[in-house]
């Protein structure tokens, strides 16, 4: 329950994501499969339209279909305070590489 709650946390704060074409995910060191395991709580906050962080207020970016290169990159910065948001942070230090790996191998699979 811990791990999902964090895990949840740690996708939330990917505030400044760039919309780019997804990589396929075929090319990536990562597993889709477990990923969509891993990123079920995930919807909780990035899959809901409209949904807003109250302070400070701003949207909470759609992350299905964002480059697996840059969820990797965004997920491994939380992880090491390299970006400042509380709550990513707490969630990202409860990824391993791998299961960061399976996220964005998962994210990056989905066709907007």
């Amino acid at each position: 329950m811990l791990r999902s709650l964090l895990l949840t946390a740690a996708l939330v704060g990917i505030a400044s994501v760039a919309q780019a074409a997804p990589a396929p995910a075929a090319q990536h060191p990562g597993n889709a499969a477990t990923g969509r395991l891993l990123v079920f709580t995930c919807h909780g906050c990035h899959g809901i339209p409209g949904y807003r962080y109250a302070y400070p207020n701003y949207p909470i970016p759609k992350i299905a279909g964002q480059h697996y290169d840059y969820l990797v990159a965004a997920l491994g910065e939380y992880r090491k305070d390299q970006r400042a948001n509380p709550t990513m942070q707490a969630q990202a230090q409860a990824l391993s590489e791998q299961d960061i790996r399976d996220i964005a191998a998962y994210l990056s699979s989905i066709r907007k």
